[in-house]
């Protein structure tokens, strides 16, 4: 890509360098001069000469064509974490198996780890037709590097028409870095995916504008089709004891990946609650909760049912609880069986991450909060005190 000012039709009128957020533009004999060393090419100064047209931004074609008829079936990323194959992973495969069988093509399943071999032969049964496992002690972690190099040596040799992964912490991290690595197109965070058959498009449905609206993306010129979906928002794969498929075990070439950062150490976050992503009940705690130790009522009530601990991004941003427990479009998505909000007033970002709960209950003291519009029982009180009766309750019923 570059950036041009034509010389012509420049007025030195400065607008441009007012729109300029990096100081890159300064007007010089009357003409505006562009430091292309300090230029990020965001194009705020193109909107800004728009009156004029004095300053373009021109984007470099690729050069060796694209034969789309040299790519087919569907590839999924096979997240594990400590040898264990990731939830998302099961959605991730039974998106694809769905799609695959719509194309008429083969479904992929891509693992990277150590000593997952019979994980690996798992994901037949889990709808995969061909699985792609590349084994290391360097794999057991994820690196950034290493697994953007690998991931990228299998899309090039097997040329998937769609490639498809969890938008975890993980496949945002390194998904785009492989998308423009191969010239692919990447649609991010998508919560609903379908196929034209005739064309061969995948569609890739996400929230946009703070979820004001759905936009549905396409990538009708570049290979493969890349997508990062939300977890929670598809059905896992089921389990089949009578699939058969392919297994192929790679082993890394010593030498071929140059990692540039070296993990130091993992420190796990100790929870007596499990993980909201994979919880069937969440208790999840707002600005209402009030103060950070008032979160306590919070994790005694999920204790007792047993369920993952959640809260809003307000409770997330005033330091009250860390950011793996936030829900919402800026956290987690989840779908529970069973979402209980405490002091959370239902922002749209919020409700977009937990709206697909089968079953909401809302305790708020103001009755017109709109989280009480999505909610199937809304209880109006004081959540100081309906929590501990709640919990009291629920101990009385349970036994616990």
């Amino acid at each position: 890509m570059g950036i041009k000012v034509d010389i012509e039709k420049c007025i030195g009128c400065k607008l441009c360098v007012r729109s300029c957020a990096q100081n890159a533009i300064e007007v010089v004999n009357g003409k505006a001069f562009i430091d292309t060393s300090k230029c990020n090419l965001c194009a705020a100064c193109v909107e800004a000469c728009k009156k004029y047209q004095a300053i373009t931004i021109t984007k470099e074609a690729r050069t060796d064509a694209i034969d789309l008829s040299e790519f087919s079936n569907v590839a999924v990323f096979i997240e594990q974490h400590d040898g264990k194959v990731a939830g998302v992973s099961y959605e991730m495969l039974g998106e694809g198996r769905k799609l695959a069988d719509q194309l008429g093509e083969k479904l992929i399943a891509v693992l990277l780890g150590n000593e997952m071999q019979q994980a690996a032969e798992e994901l037949i049964k889990y709808g995969a037709d061909k699985v792609y496992y590349v084994d290391d002690a360097n794999l057991t972690t994820f690196k950034d590097d290493t697994y953007a190099h690998l991931i990228t040596q299998f899309v090039n040799n097997e040329k998937p028409s769609i490639f498809l992964a969890g938008a975890t912490a993980i496949g945002r991290s390194f998904i785009p870095k492989i998308a423009a690595t191969v010239w692919g197109g990447l649609v991010a965070d998508c919560t609903k995916l379908e196929v034209d058959p005739e064309k061969k498009l995948l569609l890739g449905t996400r929230p946009a504008f703070g979820g004001n609206l759905m936009a549905t993306i396409i990538c009708p010129h570049h290979r493969p089709q890349m997508a990062t979906v939300r977890h929670k928002v598809m059905k896992a794969a089921v389990k089949d004891e009578h699939r058969t498929g392919e297994l192929v075990v790679h082993k890394v070439a010593p030498g071929t990946i140059n990692e540039r950062t070296t993990i130091v150490d993992i420190v796990k976050t100790v929870e007596s609650t499990i993980n909201i992503t994979e919880a069937d009940i969440i208790v999840s705690g707002g600005r209402g909760m009030g103060k950070p130790e008032n979160f306590a009522l919070i994790r005694e009530l999920a204790e007792v049912l047993g369920a993952a601990v959640g809260a809003s991004r307000a409770a997330v941003d005033s330091g009250w609880i860390p950011y793996a427990h936030q829900v919402g479009q800026t956290g987690k998505t989840v779908c529970p069986k069973l979402y209980i909000a405490c002091g959370i007033s239902g922002s749209v970002q919020h409700m977009a991450g937990m709206q697909s709960s089968d079953f909401i209950i809302a305790i708020n003291k103001d009755p017109n909060a709109d989280i009480f519009q999505i909610a199937n029982l809304g209880i109006v009180g004081d959540v100081m005190e309906v929590l501990p009766e709640l919990t009291k309750a629920f101990r009385a019923k349970s036994g616990k």
